[in-house]
């Protein structure tokens, strides 16, 4: 499939840069519709959104390149170039949950109830983006003689972004219905996301053959442990301090 989704004034504009555009104006859309079901104040989700869309890009980016330093440090003109891909969501979500945390202390705002009105919309960017990959060639696994194996380079292989992409999809229809349909308590929704994607992210990165590596091990495993370990605690904490 050719990356380039159109041209404008000769400017290609790839399918990469369209679907996580596309993503993001979604994610948008359906956390706007939950402030104004909470009555949470809009102005504050987009100025948030303004700090944190263009600082998770820079994150995704650093983190790629950072695990990759070996391929990067000897093309250093490569680095900004994300237009072919080589962005990375924990990057993304590591720098957008720390951009969160400084602009509530900012406004004054409970930071929980900022993050769990967002986390659904990341999940739906996700599993939108997430096609970028198949556009690229990129993020796919190992041999299989699957029916729904994908042809690259001549073999056949597991479609892992369509695995990520079909559980983060599901993740998000389950957390709308979860906060819709449940007395939630703030952090709940943020707690689930982390446990229901990082269980998802740990085995599709199992499969996987681009996976960005240190020591040995593969980087997104880890940070799946960690996440689940985190997303646990805090469910956890929120169920003592309910129960005080």
């Amino acid at each position: 499939m050719d990356p380039v989704a159109f041209r404008i004034f000769g400017i290609e504009i790839m399918w990469y840069g369209v679907l996580i555009s596309l993503g993001v104006l979604l994610g948008v859309f359906f956390a706007l519709r939950e402030c104004k079901r909470i009555g949470f104040k809009e102005d504050n989700l987009l100025d948030f959104l303004l700090y944190a869309i263009p600082s998770a890009i820079v994150g995704a980016r650093a983190y790629y390149v950072i695990f990759s330093w070996d391929y990067y440090s000897k093309n250093l003109n490569e680095i900004i170039n994300i237009r072919n891909g080589g962005l990375a969501i924990h990057g993304a979500l590591i720098v957008g949950v720390i951009v969160g945390f400084l602009f509530c202390r900012k406004r004054k705002i409970n930071v929980l109830q900022l993050l769990d009105i967002v986390m659904p919309s990341v999940a739906l960017g996700q599993a939108i983006g997430r096609w970028g990959n198949f556009v690229n060639q990129e993020a796919f696994g190992g041999p299989t003689t699957l029916p729904w194996g994908i042809m690259v380079n001549g073999q056949k292989v597991h479609p892992t972004f369509l695995y990520e992409s079909i559980i983060d999809f599901s993740i998000f229809i389950f957390l709308m219905w979860f906060r819709k349909n449940k007395k939630t308590t703030e952090g709940q929704v943020l707690g689930l996301y982390l446990i229901l994607y990082s269980a998802g992210r740990f085995i599709v990165e199992g499969m996987r053959t681009d996976s960005l590596m240190f020591l040995g091990m593969r980087v997104a495993q880890l940070i799946s442990l960690g996440s689940i370990l985190i997303g646990v605690l805090l469910l956890v904490y929120l169920k003592k301090k309910k129960t005080l």
